[in-house]
């Protein structure tokens, strides 16, 4: 009977097969000698050329109008590198620069507020940069006049106003540095207003534009 330690267990015999061969005094047969060498690489050709090595010249040669780009010398990305740039390109329509006009909307107090509204239903749809900051101005606006009149609210109620002038003082300087940011043409997202500043870009804006 076969058990788990037999070595071939779908041979069931196996083991007294090996035991009876082994009375026997049979051998291990042994297999044929090999009379085949293992074959050697044919040798290189005499004719073969070798790798030829760079001398300094020639790497200096390659090296030097080359550094892992071509570029030619009087390339300028000049539209690039002035992105983030302020722009004092006037707009059309309203005759005032780029920058002030996104600047305008983030004025802290109801002066920011007025200007986007004025911006969004005067600047052409074709301005997209001048009334995405408008729209986000507004929209900032509209958000702290909402938290504000909720802490004045709850101060009222429980004779704690601190919070309110908190929250004041952190949107009053929030908004003069979303001011300068503009103004010098860097980049400004508020992201928990998106869905508000799409809203009025969309809505407040003159048929005619």
């Amino acid at each position: 009977m076969a058990t788990k330690y037999d070595t071939n267990p779908l041979d069931p015999d196996f083991p007294e097969k090996a035991k009876a061969a082994a009375a026997s005094g049979a051998t291990t047969n042994a297999l044929p000698e090999n009379r085949f060498a293992t074959a050697d690489f044919p040798p290189s050709f005499d004719t073969e050329e070798q790798t030829r090595k760079f001398g300094e010249q020639d790497v200096s040669a390659y090296s030097s109008p080359y550094n892992g780009q071509y570029i030619p010398a009087d390339y300028r990305t000049a539209a690039f590198a002035d992105m983030n740039k302020s722009s004092s390109r006037k707009v059309a329509k309203v005759g005032l620069p780029e920058n002030i006009l996104t600047a305008l909307p983030y004025l802290p107090f109801s002066i920011g507020l007025v200007a986007g509204v004025l911006e969004l239903l005067f600047v052409p749809n074709s301005e997209t940069k001048v009334r995405f900051h408008a729209a986000q101005g507004l929209a900032a606006h509209i958000a702290i006049l909402i938290v504000s009149a909720v802490l004045g609210v709850v101060g009222n109620i429980t004779n704690f106003n601190f919070g309110g002038f908190l929250f004041g003082t952190f949107a009053t300087v929030m908004l003069i540095i979303f001011t300068i940011k503009a103004w010098r043409g860097k980049p400004i997202h508020i992201e928990s207003i998106d869905s508000l500043t799409n809203w009025l870009e969309e809505k407040i804006t003159l048929k005619s534009n």
